[in-house]
């Protein structure tokens, strides 16, 4: 994913009202669901999502596959397991 790409969708993503959640896939199969307006920040091509726990998650524009418009236990395709 460009950049440029990964950061206006992210801003379309984060800034809906009202808020609805969505996933980011990363390379490695690995989803995470933003489940509410400032869980992710994001800027210059790269992101950090808290994971469950409080565990700081650091991404990239390189390392996302892609942004799902849908929560992660229903979004489309194969997941892997932790």
């Amino acid at each position: 994913m460009t950049a440029e790409h990964f950061q206006e969708t992210l801003q379309a993503f984060m800034s809906r009202r009202p808020f609805g959640r969505f996933t980011i896939e990363l390379n490695t199969g690995l989803r995470y669901e933003i489940d509410r307006p400032h869980a992710a920040a994001f800027q210059d091509g790269a992101g950090v999502i808290l994971a469950p726990g409080g565990i700081p998650v650091f991404f990239d524009h390189e390392s996302v596959t892609q942004i799902i418009n849908s929560p992660a236990h229903s979004a489309p395709g194969k997941r892997r397991s932790k």
